[in-house]
This record gives C-alpha cells, structure tokens and sequence, in this order.
C-alpha cells in the first residue's frame, strides 16, 4: 500500500496530516497562518486561509514540477538578404507561436507567480520528428502554413525554428497562495473542495478545483494539471440559489447544497466540458476533465442539473434540511442540521441523483469520502476523527465507525499532568492578545458583516465559568488577568464548532474518554444549552463581564514567556443566529501547556482525497499505546520474588527428570532395527487433461505424483496421467528431474497449468492440466514446484547470477545458469533450463549480479526484491517466512467497439457480412462485448466501469478511423473513411504477496541497473528509471545493502522517453516516445546524471522503442520489432558509428554484463504451430563476433520480459582436441552435441 496523507484542521486552524504508515499527526509547520478548511488529492492539498485566500501545497517529489515554454522564430527568403526577417504583410509574426497568430516575442513570457523559476536562458531545438535537424535548427516549407521538413529544398521560401524554455515550479511542501490574475477579484471564499482525477490520464496530474465564496457563489478554477499546478484563472458558475458548501469527487456528478438546507446535483459534466456546460476546453491542445462535485445548501432539498437544467431531490429530512454533503466515485454522504448522518444509495454515473436516503448511525458535524468511496469524519460530540470500516465495493455504506486514535507531534508522553493544565474537552486557544491585525482585512470584513444578523461577543465571570484553579497561586500574578480571545474568523461552520459546549463544565467533566467505536446503534444527541438572545448576552457583559473587546489575531504559537501569566479560565457562547453571514464565539482562557497529558485534539475539518485506503489496508491508526512508564510499573508490581538458590534447585530438579524420561523412552527400543532407507509417497486426484491430438479437447483424467527419497536423502518423482481412449486404460509419465516449468495458464474459464519439459519445449505443446478449484490448482503448483526443486537441489532465494523472466499473464519466474549456458562451443541448450517461480506480480524485471533486482507492475508502480522467496500460492517450506509482502497490482482490459457507414443512416453498428464483430478484440476476430468480458484470470476483480479511453490519438468522442477493417487509423474523419473505432478500458486489481517492497511515490515505465561485472568493486550502483510520463530519472544511494537507494535525481530532457539502459563503464543509451537514440555524456560516480544528452540518428524510416547495453554491445529493437546492433562502440568513441539489422520478429532484448544477449521472439515454428513470446539465446557471441551466430529457442511462447544483466558467470575455456594432438591415457566421453537452428537473419522466418 502506498505512504498517503490524511489531512485535517483543528479548531484552531492548526493543519495536521496523518501517514497511512504513521501513527501520529503530524503538524504542517510551515503554514504561517491558521486554516478553516483544506482538500486533498494525493500530489497536493488545497486550503483557506482565514485570510479567506486560497493556498496550495504541492507535495515534494524527486520528480520536479517544469512546464516547457516555446515560441517559434519564423523566416522568409527574398533575393536580397536570403532568409531574414522581414515578412510578407499577410505572413505571420516574426515570433509566434507554433500556428502562428499569437505574437509570442521572447521577452514577453513572464513567470506566472512567484512560485515559479527559470531553469536556464532560451534555446533552440535542434531536434524535429525525432531526427537531428541542421545546425541552427531550422526546418523548411513552400510557404506559412505548410508541411515543413528538415531539410533545405529549391523551393523552400520560409523556415522556423523553435525556442524552448524550461520554469521550474519551486513551492514544494510549503503554503503558497494562489495569484487571483484577474482585476476583479472574487468574493472572499468560505469553502474548497477539488477532484476529477479519475476521468482522465491526460493531461498528467488533471484536477478540477470548485470554491465557495461568502456571497454564495461557486467559483471554477480552470487550467489545473501536473505542469501548472495553481491553474490559470476563476469562473464563476450559474447557480439556481446561493451555496454554502462544495464537494468535488473523482467521478462525473455534481452535487450541492443552498442556503436554504436543499441539494443540487448538476448533470452533464463530461470529459470536454468538466463544469458542467458545453464549453470550449481549457487549452486547444489539452482534453478536459470529468467530475463528481457535490453542493450542500441550507434547506435541504436537491436539484439536478442536465446541461444547464437542476433537478430537485427530497431531502433526507423534510423538516431539517442538510447542512453538508461528501461524495466519492459512486457514493454521496450528507448531514442534515440535527447532525444525522445519511447514505445515499444508487448513485452513479448514470443516475446522479440515486434512489433513496438511508439513515445512518452516528452524529457527525462534518463528512468527508476520500479515494476508494472510503469514509472519515469529524463527530459532534468529542470532536474526534472517525473512520468508516467494512466499505468495499460491494457494501458502499460499510459496517461502522471506528475513532481514530493516535497522537499529535506536540503531544507530552508523560501521564501526570499539571495541576493547571487544560481539560480535554475544552476548546481553548494559547497565545498572546494582541491588538487588531492591520495586514488582516478578514477581521474587518467579518465585523462589518456582523451588523446583519451578527454573531455576539459573549464573556462571563461567573464562578460555573472557570476550571478549578491550581493549589499553589505563588506564581500568579496579583492583577486581575486579561481575558484570552481567539482569532474571529467569517466561517461560521468553525464558530459553531464549539458553540454547544457547556460554559459550566468542569475539568472533570471535560476529560471524560470518548467511546472507541460506535456500533450500529442509535446514539442518543447531545444536550445543548439554550442559546441566550442579545439582551442577556449584552446585560452579562454590563454586569460583570470585560468591556467590548476589538476583534484580535491569535498567534498559535506558544508563547511561552507568558505561562505565569496564564489563568484559568473560558467561557462559551452558544450559537448564533444562522441565518447570518458569520457566527462567532470566543473564549477567555490560559494554560500551561498547549495541551494536556490527557486531552484529545479537536478538530474542524478532515480531507481523505489524498489518502489512499481500502478494506485491506492495515492502519496503525486505532491503537494508541499506552504509556510505557506505567506499563513497566505494571510489570515490576507482578514480577515474583525469587532468590538464587531456589532457582539453582529448580534447575537441578528439572534436568534429573530430564535425563529419567529420555532414559525411559530410548531404552525400550534399542532392540529394534534400523529404519528404512528409501521411502516412496504418492498424492492422487482429479483433472481434466488437454488432449493431445485432435479433435482437442479436455479429457476427465486421473492425476498422480510418485515421490521417492534414497539412501543419501536425494530425491526424484514421476508424474503419471491416466486416461482412457476406446474403453483402453493408458497412461502418460514424465520424469519430475526432466521437468522444466510449471506455468499457470491464462484462461478466463478453468484453473489451468502447463508442464514443460525439453522436448515439449521443443514441440511448443507442454501438457495442460486443469484442476476443479483455483485452490486445489494452487496446492498442485506448489506441490510440484518443491518436488521439482528437490529433485535438482534447489532450495533459497534466488542466486545473484539468477535469470528473470515474466510471462505475459505477469508471473514472475527466474533460473540458475549453469556454467555452460554461455560455454563455446557447445552451450547447454536453453529449452533444458529450469524455471520456478518467485510470487508477485509484475510487467518489466531488472536485475544484475550484485542482487539488486527491480520490478515494475502493469499499474507503473515500482518494486525492489527483499531477497526473500515464494509468496504467492507458495506456503510453508515452499516459502519464506519474512521478506514477504502484499503486493498489489491494476491493468486496464480493453474491447473495442468498432462502426461503418452507410449512405442512409451514417455510421451504425451494421456491419457487412465479411466485417468484424462489432464488438471486438483489437485484432477483431474474437466477440468481446461489455457484458461477456470478464477479467483476465479469477484471481483478478473489477474495480471500475466501462469507460472511453481517448489517449493515442482519438476526436472529442474517441473515435478513429480508417477506410475500412484494418487499416492505419487516425483520430479525424476524411471523406475515404467508412469505418471507425474505439476503444472502452475497465480496470481490474489484483492483490497478491511476494518478495517485494514498493518504491513510492513516482511510476515507472522502464528501469535499468549497472550490469556488474563477477569481481565488481563498485560500492553505489548507477540505475536509471523512465517515469510513465517519460521523465530520465537517476537513482542516487543504490548498493548492495540499500537495494531502494535513497532518493531520485531529474536529469533533464527536452521530450520525453520511453526506454533506458545503462552498461559498462555507466554508458546510458535511452530511446525517445518519437523512436529516435539519445546517448548520455560523461556519465561517472563523480558526476552521476552526467552533463548533456547526444542525439543519435535512428537506422533508416525506422523509429525505435527499446534499448539494451552490455560490456560493449548496444542492441536495440524498433516499432516494426527488428534487432539491430550498434557498430564501431569504442572507449574513444561510444556513440558509435552505424546500424546493423541482425534479425526481425524479436519483442525484447537483454544484453548481459558478458555481452550476452537473449531475446523474446514471436513467430517461433512449433510442432502444431507457430509461436509468439518465446525465450531466446544468441549463440556464437565471443569479443572478436559480437553479434552472434544462430539462434537457440528455449521456453515459450507466452513470454513477455527477460533479463539477463545479473549472469556475469564466465563460461568455461574448453580447447577442442586436435588432430596432431596424442590418444587421451582413458576413455573419453564425447560432449552432447545438439543441431542448432542456424538462422543469423531472422527467428522463425
């Protein structure tokens, strides 16, 4: 599970955040100022200051914040002067940019706010289309607009370059306020809450941000994602009435609430129009988010919204309205203003509005609901954060609530607390009175507002008015004390916090516990105190209360200079008028801590958009330990008193009876012979076989392992399968020692495995076996897997000169290379290798010789391997006990929906006879619609609906076309297209364990580490990274101790990449997203990122994808799957010089520390057919024939990824004998010598 944040505010606008790791809160110190409110998504959280401004925090990454600023220099040529600057009249600017109609001059970009930094000076890129242009970087065309190409033609009249300039965003982990960039500002906001991150992947980091001001509007914030944080600028929104409070949800529905207590939900939010309205999107070139926002209103009924229309839906109480609303993916959570907690159900994207209310236990004075439709809030009667356990997908509304209970950073561990310390139910504030804050116009708004309806200043010196005072009074002061007011904020949700607080309570009544959890039973509500009117409220002042005292700030700091000063003392008003715009309570009192031993904070606000929980997740949020002094007290009063000599008699006693039982019991089996030697065992079942000739078909078998041990202890076994064929019983057998693998099968329908061994690898047809249950198939695997380990003497982790593998179902398996795996010239054979299987789940492995292995799961989500083994369905010996995590996994399954056109009706789903499915698989030939598409495997569950997936190039509604089934498709319609498609996604999540720890916080798409050699001395280990938005990315800290190094270094790019490889002497190859090479220069332990990237020119109409180096090789594979090699790679020249194709059909390529070099190759001849993800070895590959000679085929197909950067075992030196060469003494045993598929051009061709 990964580190997230769950952020709160106190109610003295103090913000905490709480770890899902952690458990404790811990303050945000930076924050200057106290906070009313914040919302949370997991890379930032939003805040309002009680200066009524607005605030972000981006979270620090090593993944720095740039946005890439561009402006284009255009050029016409003219007889005189060739290319110049001056243009035609009806040309474009000078400096444009990229269509030319904006005037983008250099010295016109500005920094957007303070929180932003140049990176360097402009430059130009040199880089078009992936290949190198001219010195100067200029590209050429017939005129303005026209196609342009980097070279310079006869009839080339204009050119342009680009101008690029990178801003770094610099206000990481610290509150920076929001610039309005508008003349007008809006009205001073009193609520926030952002979401609409689920919708869409583009742009990276895409937020919608919705706002509350006092006057009741809701405000937009437009242009928020990953590379402009802040956003662009506010829009207000048309409302039906005025808000008072938002809640912005990752999904597509919006809800709210009026003044007058009644919901709003606003329908028509899509992808191209995120507030709701069919309106332009943000940028030309960037696709607009999708969002759930939710609106709580005063009154208490709902509306709906479809395009510009709302609806209205009843609220949960017809005579209290609602006061606060929460949403999530597919829940909505309200309170009304008696404090019950209500559930919405059957709301989602296509029914926004639901079916009914349902009441729920609890009072709560706020809701939140945070990632994964899980729930906290904030209870009206302690104050106290609670959790909601038991929500999964399947029961929205969950079990019950749970308090958490952990400490805050400043809290004293001590159990003794002073005698003047504060109670814990009080709701006090520390600080020094100070007179009204002139940097403050809050204050001044609030008490101008306050003249309507207003909230009362209320103080009391009446004796039920103060805590018991301290015994000892020599520190106090003689003169009467000052009374101790809070910070006065506009926001009357945070005044009312404590607005039903008896003034009378006492420390003892105050410091009663809260209940830990709150069962699923009707709580009773809280007493309250009748709330005075204005007349009592002022004669309390006149008679024995202060005189008016001016509104003041209240530094939360402590002031500790001022603690003999404090007195003990607080009063509380009850609440005001709501009807008004503010409502205000203060408090005169003093302590001498800021809290005591036993309180428990108080909090106003909980935002869970960040946190990242589920029904799985282990928090250490609910057990706050007790202290460890009283607990050792404890212990010590129960310890027993024993001398020395008692214990001496005891142990005498004990070892005399001892030695009488052992004597008892052996003896009377001396007699006996000893036990036998060999023992045999045999485990049978049930399954169902996968017939070996046709017509095929699954076959009722009988299923039965023989596992025999000899007399040293080794051990060996055979597989028997027993089935019938006309009424004749027979059999198949295979040697537990011959078998090469056991691979689960990916099938939708049965529990199945198949069983390699060398020469069905060969045949490329193993035996496939399906168990009744994916626990019985489960136990077969594991059983078999420690048989076949046993056989072959194989027990532990992994060696460090290990080989990984992933198929494409992303199990993880690994093998021990023997000596003479790369041995000359008679190699072991790679289809005779051994192949278990290591848990976890995973898409791309990197290992290398020291034992560092990283991995990469479909979700881009980084792992490090522990150097444990098993996990999984491995149990028991079969697995070790520690080093093993849950490990997680999400993948997106894809069908596509495909259309063609037709004279009459335009594009339908009827299709011609000779057509695809309309729905389909990408190739077309297998039916996939959205009802009978199922998960990859049982193991997987889905975790979202059918969605449009829009990314690789789509128009607004994700169609692409094409001129008909297939062909090369584009995101636009021409008038030669008749046929479209497009493609739907739904994730699925599996969660499994393994020998893995993740690596937070930054996906990943590709990894690579330093391939050592066998007697390295290399102390840190160089590994690259590609972030899955193509960000180069170093790891700083890598050893063999340290496997997760320490922290990411941003090396620095002007587009973005796709794959990486480091090699010998830290030679960095990487490949661009546009298919062109790049070489990093002066790469060294000293200077670890290097200095400068190196464009390298890609092998002729080719555009790359993945890279791969060895101790001198450079192998890469381009989109149209061809292997080339890297010629003339020297020390003095490491660019090299040329490409040369050395084979087609490969998918992946390793090259390891020796030059070796293993592929995954499609299109593999097998006995019945071809096929695709088989295992490879380059034979033939010695210093002086580095590209090999043939090929040797070993497991397959299925296979997706293979590494072997760790194996840096030398081969050994075998010298062929000689014709001269004299008769051996002995008998000579000839080596194994094995035809070998020659083929230096192309696999399986």
């Amino acid at each position: 599970m990964p580190v997230s944040l769950l952020w709160a505010v106190d109610v003295y606008g103090r913000v905490y955040s709480l770890s899902t790791a952690g458990q404790q809160w811990e303050q945000c110190r930076d924050a200057q100022m106290e906070f009313k409110r914040v919302t949370a998504a997991q890379q930032c959280c939003w805040g309002i200051a009680c200066d009524n401004n607005i605030y972000l925090n981006v979270h620090a990454s090593d993944l720095p914040v740039r946005y890439q600023e561009e402006t284009y220099e255009n050029q016409r040529w003219n007889p005189v002067d060739g290319f110049s600057e001056r243009l035609l009249p009806s040309d474009r600017w000078q400096w444009s940019d990229v269509t030319g109609l904006q005037h983008q001059p250099l010295d016109s970009f500005r920094l957007p706010s303070s929180s932003w930094e140049w990176e360097g000076d402009w430059y130009v890129d040199e880089n078009f289309e992936g290949e190198p242009t001219e010195k100067g970087g200029w590209t050429y065309a017939i005129d303005f607009p026209a196609t342009y190409t980097k070279d310079k033609k006869w009839n080339s009249c204009v050119r342009r370059r680009r101008w690029l300039r990178y801003r770094r965003y610099k206000a990481m982990d610290t509150w920076a306020k929001i610039p309005s960039q508008q003349t007008t500002l809006p009205d001073p906001f009193s609520d926030i809450s952002c979401g609409g991150w689920e919708i869409s992947e583009e742009p990276r980091g895409r937020l919608s941000l919705w706002a509350v001001s006092l006057q009741g509007k809701v405000w937009f914030r437009e242009g928020i994602y990953h590379h402009n944080p802040e956003g662009s600028l506010w829009e207000e929104m048309p409302l039906p009435g005025e808000v008072v409070q938002i809640s912005s949800g990752p999904g597509d529905l919006v809800w709210a609430v009026l003044w007058e207590g009644q919901f709003i939900v606003r329908e028509g939010i899509g992808r191209d129009c995120p507030k709701g309205t069919q309106e332009p999107c943000w940028e030309q070139d960037i696709v607009c988010v999708c969002v759930i926002v939710f609106i709580v209103c005063v009154e208490g009924d709902i509306f709906c919204l479809s395009g510009t229309s709302w609806a209205v839906v009843d609220s949960p109480s017809p005579d209290v309205g609602a006061i606060h609303v929460a949403v999530g993916i597919n829940v909505v959570w309200a309170l009304t203003k008696d404090n019950k907690v209500w559930f919405r159900r059957g709301v989602n994207s296509h029914n926004p509005c639901g079916s009914g209310w349902i009441s729920m236990v609890g009072e709560m004075i706020m809701i939140n609901v945070g990632l994964n439709d899980q729930v906290f809030a904030v209870n009206c009667e302690d104050r106290a954060v609670y959790f909601r356990q038991g929500v999964t997908c399947s029961e929205l509304s969950g079990k019950t609530w749970k308090a958490v209970s952990v400490p805050r950073d400043g809290d004293r561990s001590h159990s003794s607390a002073s005698a003047n310390s504060l109670q814990s139910a009080g709701c006090f504030f520390c600080g020094e009175v100070r007179a009204q804050s002139v940097v403050s116009d809050v204050e001044s708004d609030t008490e101008k507002g306050s003249t309507d309806g207003a909230g009362l200043l209320v103080t009391s010196s009446s004796p039920e008015s103060f805590v018991d005072a301290p015994t000892d009074q020599s520190d106090q002061p003689s003169e009467a004390p000052k009374p101790r007011i809070p910070k006065v904020t506009s926001d009357s949700f945070i005044s009312e916090l404590v607005s039903d607080r008896e003034p009378g309570k006492t420390s003892k009544e105050g410091g009663s516990a809260r209940p830990a959890v709150l069962e699923e039973e009707t709580i009773p509500s809280e007493g309250g105190v009748k709330p005075a009117s204005a007349g009592e409220a002022i004669s309390q002042s006149k008679s024995g209360g202060p005189l008016d005292p001016q509104w003041s700030n209240v530094d939360l700091e402590e002031a500790q200079g001022q603690r003999t000063q404090q007195v003990q003392t607080g009063a509380v008003m009850d609440s005001a008028d709501t009807s008004s715009l503010s409502s205000v309570a203060t408090y005169t009192l003093a302590m001498e801590d800021p809290y005591g031993a036993d309180e428990h904070p108080l909090w106003a606000w909980i935002s869970g958009g960040g946190c990242s929980v589920d029904s799985h997740s282990q928090l250490s949020w609910f057990n706050y330990s007790m202290n460890t002094s009283s607990l050792v007290q404890s212990v010590q009063s129960m310890s027993l008193s024993v001398t020395p000599a008692q214990t001496a008699a005891w142990r005498r006693q004990i070892f005399e009876q001892l030695n009488e039982r052992t004597k008892r019991e052996m003896d009377n089996f001396r007699h006996y012979e000893q036990a036998i030697e060999q023992s045999v065992w045999v485990k049978k079942g049930t399954m169902q076989w996968w017939r070996n000739w046709k017509p095929h078909k699954w076959v009722d078998v009988h299923f039965a392992l023989e596992q025999f041990s000899g007399p040293e202890g080794n051990k060996d076994g055979i597989l028997f399968i027993y089935y019938n064929f006309y009424e004749e019983k027979k059999y198949l057998h295979a040697f537990i020692n011959e078998v090469t693998i056991l691979v689960p099968v990916l099938n939708d329908s049965k529990h199945t495995f198949a069983i390699y061994t060398p020469e069905r690898t060969k045949q490329r047809w193993p035996i496939r076996l399906a168990a009744a249950t994916e626990l019985e198939m489960h136990d077969w695997l594991a059983l078999l897997s420690v048989s076949c380990c046993d056989s072959r003497g194989i027990q532990g982790p992994p060696s460090k000169q290990a080989i990984w593998s992933i198929t494409c179902k992303g199990d993880i398996f690994v093998s021990e290379p023997s000596p003479g795996l790369e041995a000359m010239p008679y190699p072991t054979p790679c289809d005779q290798m051994f192949w278990r299987q290591v848990g976890g789940h995973l898409h791309v492995v990197e290992c290398n010789s020291v034992g560092i292995v990283w991995g990469i799961g479909y979700d881009h989500t980084a792992w490090v391997y522990t150097g444990g083994y098993g996990g999984g369905f491995f149990q028991g010996l079969a697995s070790s006990t520690d080093n093993i995590f849950t490990q997680t996994d999400v993948k997106s399954v894809y069908i596509y929906e495909n259309q063609r056109w037709n004279p009459v009706t335009g594009y339908t789903n009827r299709g011609l006879p000779t057509d695809r499915y309309m729905w389909s698989d990408a190739s077309g030939l297998h039916e996939c619609t959205k009802t009978n598409t199922k998960p990859p495997s049982p193991q997987w569950t889905w975790v979202s609906d059918w969605a449009i997936d829009y990314s690789g190039g789509t128009d607004r509604e994700g169609w692409q076309y094409a001129a008909d089934f297939p062909a090369s498709y584009h995101g636009h319609k021409t008038m030669k297209d008749f046929v479209r498609r497009r493609r739907w996604a739904r994730k699925c999540k599996l969660t499994t364990t393994g020998p893995w720890q993740e690596i937070p916080p930054i996906p990943l798409s590709d990894v690579t580490i330093l391939p050592c050699a066998a007697q390295s001395s290399v102390d840190v280990i160089p590994l690259w990274a590609i972030s899955n938005k193509g960000d180069v990315l170093c790891r700083l800290g890598v050893t063999a101790l340290t496997p997760a190094g320490s922290s990411w270094l941003h090396v620095g790019t002007d587009q973005p990449f796709k794959s990486i490889s480091v090699g010998a002497a830290s030679q960095v190859w990487a490949i661009a997203r546009d298919g062109s090479a790049f070489y990093r220069g002066s790469v060294s332990q000293q200077s670890p990122a290097g200095d400068s990237w190196y464009h390298i020119p890609s092998p002729s109409k080719q555009k790359l994808k993945q890279v791969s180096v060895g101790r001198t090789s450079v192998y890469t594979v381009d989109e149209n799957s061809n292997l080339w090699y890297r010629q003339g790679v020297t020390p003095s020249y490491p660019q090299g010089s040329s490409w040369e194709h050395i084979s087609n059909n490969v998918r992946k390529v390793s090259i390891g520390p020796l030059d070796q070099v293993w592929i995954i190759a499609d299109k593999v001849q097998g006995s019945h057919s071809l096929s695709c993800g088989t295992v490879c070895h380059r034979l033939g590959v010695q210093p002086m024939e580095p590209k090999g000679q043939s090929w040797d085929y070993g497991i397959g197909g299925g296979w997706d990824h293979i590494t072997v950067r760790g194996n840096s075992m030398e081969p050994p030196q075998i010298r062929l004998p000689s014709l001269t060469d004299p008769p051996a003494s002995g008998p000579q045993s000839p080596l194994p010598v094995r035809n070998m598929e020659v083929n230096s051009k192309a696999v399986g061709s």
